[in-house]
């Protein structure tokens, strides 16, 4: 049979760690790859890296289903949630499951319910990344032609990225079909404090979605991060999917033209460098979007945004601080603040309160840095094996070739 997947015909191509190039196995002397370097050893190995996909994906499935279940079992109806330390149920709240008006919880049932169906899902991809791991093919072309590839392959990378796409558009109208069809979604500028609604009115003028994208993130403009209508958040969403359906099949159709053929790295790591790259940008726009909007990260839920708390201390502890005899000319720091008595500095916000909006907005910023610092590291080494002067780095007196082999 003729051999396809060589180690040596992705040389030029893929940074090795050493310069050992062999066909079978998956240790550090035949794929060049240590076992700290995980998936890397898997890189011409479809369907051995399909199982490792799988199963990470179970694991992140599993994860969520039970810290959801964690989450109900914990939960104190009678507190709000952003009192709790609850980062999931949040969203499940947002979605307008199991709350009225006013955000108040008045069924846990849905967030046990999914809960147990993450956990059902995960056991299902659990068993489907065992099988792939052990039981399944090592590759795919000769079997499953239609699920194999080559890295080098630019027509079929863009089929996969135009999958890819088809998949995030459907994801975009399952949210459209939820505040449209399935009981809506939580509004909390709802008339008498917030409700959950239906959408009726969706908002599709181009003009108005894409004027979002033209405004300045800076001097109020707020850029995307500014929305505060939902018919608008839905409409968006219906924009979104619809491009990427559209993108999807046209990159499906397609081939890449001549400079993108040009101008791109194609091989795997470039692949993840682009990746990472992506997924760094949506850190940083979530971050953002955490911090300051409390339309589409409902206060009720979340807790309140910077400004909104900083407008519910003032009064109240301007108040405290007018009559413990404060003096705005000498004091320390801001009067009307919790973190200052009487114009004299106490402790820091977050000594005092951490909310899920801190959290979320936090986590994102730091994943969304370290994705991007990834992304420098991987396109980086890319770059460098496609243009031939990176052959990888000499392992021969690597310290951890001296230390016992794991079992």
């Amino acid at each position: 049979m003729k051999t396809l997947y060589s180690l040596r015909r992705f040389y030029p191509v893929e940074t090795l760690f050493n310069g050992t190039i062999a066909l079978a196995g998956r240790d550090q002397e035949t794929t060049g790859f240590a076992w700290w370097a995980g998936n890397a050893r898997l890189i011409n190995l479809s369907g051995k890296l399909l199982g490792a996909h799988v199963a990470h994906a179970g694991l992140i499935v599993f994860w969520a289903g039970a810290m959801n279940l964690f989450e109900v079992a914990h939960f104190v109806p009678e507190k709000p949630m952003y009192e709790q330390g609850l980062i999931l149920l949040p969203n499940l709240a947002t979605l307008g499951w199991g709350v009225g008006p006013g955000g108040e919880v008045i069924d846990t049932f849905p967030y046990f319910v999914s809960g147990v169906l993450h956990l059902i899902s995960s056991a299902v991809l659990g068993f489907g990344g065992i099988y792939h791991a052990l039981l399944g093919p090592e590759t795919l072309e000769e079997s499953f032609p239609f699920f194999g590839y080559v890295w080098k392959d630019r027509n079929k990378m863009t089929t996969i990225l135009g999958i890819h796409l088809i998949l995030l558009g459907i994801g975009a109208f399952l949210l459209v079909f939820k505040a449209l069809y399935f009981g809506g979604v939580y509004e909390t500028w709802a008339p008498g404090g917030g409700d959950v609604r239906k959408i009726t009115n969706l908002t599709l003028s181009p003009s108005i979605i894409f004027g979002y994208l033209l405004k300045s993130p800076f001097g109020g403009e707020g850029w995307i991060v500014s929305v505060d209508d939902l018919e608008d958040i839905i409409g968006g969403h219906v924009w979104l999917g619809s491009i990427c359906i559209l993108g999807g099949i046209w990159h499906i159709l397609t081939k890449p033209f001549a400079w993108a053929r040009r101008a791109l790295v194609w091989s795997g790591e470039a692949y993840l460098s682009y990746s990472l790259a992506a997924i760094s940008v949506f850190g940083f726009i979530a971050c953002c979007f955490v911090w300051f909007n409390n339309t589409a990260y409902p206060s009720e839920f979340y807790g309140p945004t910077g400004p909104e708390a900083f407008q519910a201390q003032a009064f109240t502890f301007l108040v405290r601080d007018q009559r413990l005899g404060a003096n705005v000319g000498s004091a320390q720091g801001p009067t009307g603040s919790l973190n200052f008595v009487g114009g004299v500095a106490t402790e820091i916000n977050a000594v005092n309160y951490v909310s899920p909006r801190n959290w979320l907005a936090t986590s994102h910023f730091v994943l969304g840095f370290f994705f991007f610092v990834g992304h420098l590291w991987h396109a980086g080494r890319a770059r460098a094996a496609a243009a031939g002067f990176e052959k990888g780095i000499d392992r021969d007196f690597e310290p951890v070739l001296s230390m016992t082999p794991l079992n």
